[in-house]
């Protein structure tokens, strides 16, 4: 690969973002990144699904998934449920919004929150309310409200990535933001 962005290794236990390619009887194959093998997503790992409740996922639909298993030599297995409470909690399809690309060391940092040194969602957060979805697969949802709030903060949070910027720069970056929208 000609670009320096690591790639991503499907992890157990990793939160991402898949986007739905088609479906069999009993399950889905999703994309998580170009470069790693479909993941299967069972048609019954959602909350609540049975044979006839399953959810009908068009290709191209987005959901937030749990890795349940990874293995060199199988493709990864996907979930929309919390094994230990069968709830979904914040899993499944993702409505509304827009995705953006970063890399998987900012996906880590995010995911780690103020902890990963990124206080920008939080700073911002503290103005105008929106909301963000974070795949350790460099796939970042986010839905402002409205297209330009939006695009603002994922553009945002892509040049946060790209340029390493410090809590500093991040702090100004908020308020050039918040003055934008």
């Amino acid at each position: 690969m000609s670009n320096n962005i690591p790639q991503y290794l499907p992890t157990t236990g990793d939160l991402v973002i898949a986007s739905v390619q088609n479906s069999g009887a009993d399950s889905f194959n999703c994309l998580l990144t170009p470069n790693t093998p479909y993941a299967t997503l069972p048609t019954l790992a959602f909350e609540g699904a049975t044979r006839k409740t399953r959810p009908q996922l068009p290709p191209n639909t987005l959901v937030y998934a749990r890795i349940v298993s990874s293995g060199k030599d199988s493709s990864p297995e996907l979930t929309c449920v919390e094994p230990s409470t069968g709830k979904s909690d914040g899993l499944g399809p993702v409505k509304g919004g827009m995705v953006f690309k970063i890399s998987p060391g900012m996906a880590r940092r995010l995911l780690a929150g103020s902890k990963g040194g990124i206080t920008f969602p939080t700073t911002l957060g503290e103005k105008v309310g929106f909301e963000i979805t974070v795949g350790r697969n460099g796939i970042l949802h986010v839905d402002g409200g409205t297209v330009s709030a939006t695009l603002a903060i994922g553009r945002a949070l892509q040049e946060i990535d790209e340029q390493a910027l410090g809590e500093k720069a991040q702090k100004k970056l908020a308020e050039r933001v918040l003055k934008s929208l």
